[in-house]
């Protein structure tokens, strides 16, 4: 089931009622089923939302994202912290995983980016490219930084003025970065309904990053952010989030995936994701199934 995703911008206040999340502005009162809901973007400084709103949300399994009164993007994540009926033993796999295993799981997981980005810039400047050569070229844990290799060919030719990718960089990184804040929140989000701890990772490894597994398990589906943004400098001429920037960015979420002939919308296909590679840390796989992108 696809859930749903509500964009906040306007002074309101979120309370519940009979299993209900209702949603009062000055002008008009909506109520929304809990249970559709997937993700709530609260980006409004003053927004009230009752603790008892946020408990019923995470006991669904709903992802309360808060965005930043200045910039707009993304700058905190509310989530359910026991969401998996066995999680201290999925745990305890976690953190006794290998590390040749996590390498493994790593060049797996770079090998994925890769394609994906190489299929990606041939979509958008129509000329072919060595992005499969280079992800043949990954080794176990991407010891020769073939990710940095692919990602400083891929930006210089992603877009068609002069690039440069950085995370407080000019427009339209402004654009990127909100959606990758979307996806990583939505995988945080897939990874702890696996039973997953999101603190550990098993490349990102900073002190200081509560999310690192989601910023691993993100990577190949950077390119789906990618793309909507393409689009939207193609499409509109404004440089700032405007609602309907970040409207457009939020339907990424529900962007069609392809696990081998079925189909999925990308919230639905990232538990799919996440699961296979809490299996990975059990021994019950060996592989994490990243799909298909593109068909």
């Amino acid at each position: 089931m696809i859930k749903r995703t509500l964009l906040l911008e306007n002074k309101a206040s979120i309370t519940t009622q009979h299993q209900q999340l209702v949603i009062k502005t000055e002008h008009r009162e909506a109520t929304v089923p809990i249970e559709d809901i997937g993700f709530v973007v609260i980006d409004h400084p003053e927004i009230y939302i009752s603790i008892s709103a946020m408990n019923f949300l995470v006991e669904h399994n709903a992802a309360l994202i808060i965005c930043h009164p200045k910039n707009h993007l993304p700058n905190g994540l509310f989530m359910n912290l026991n969401s998996h009926h066995i999680q201290q033993e999925i745990f305890k796999h976690q953190i006794k995983a290998s590390a040749p295993l996590k390498k493994q799981l790593w060049q797996q997981t770079i090998v994925e980016k890769i394609t994906n980005q190489g299929i990606l810039l041939e979509k958008v400047t129509g000329d072919k490219n060595t992005f499969s050569f280079l992800a043949s070229k990954v080794l176990s844990g991407d010891t020769t930084n073939m990710e940095g290799v692919a990602a400083n060919w891929y930006w210089k030719s992603f877009f068609e003025q002069q690039f440069k990718r950085e995370r407080f960089g000019k427009y339209p990184n402004n654009f990127l970065n909100y959606g990758y804040a979307l996806l990583r929140a939505a995988t945080a989000r897939s990874l702890a309904g696996s039973g997953l701890l999101n603190t550990l990772g098993i490349h990102h490894k900073s002190k200081y990053n509560a999310f690192a597994l989601a910023d691993d398990i993100m990577e190949p589906f950077r390119p789906l952010v990618d793309e909507k943004v393409w689009e939207l400098t193609q499409r509109f001429s404004e440089e700032e989030l405007t609602t309907t920037i970040k409207s457009e960015l939020l339907q990424v979420l529900t962007r069609t995936v392809y696990f081998g002939e079925e189909k999925s919308p990308l919230m639905v296909g990232l538990q799919r994701t996440t699961s296979s590679l809490q299996q990975c840390f059990t021994g019950e796989r060996k592989k994490i199934n990243y799909p298909k992108l593109w068909n």
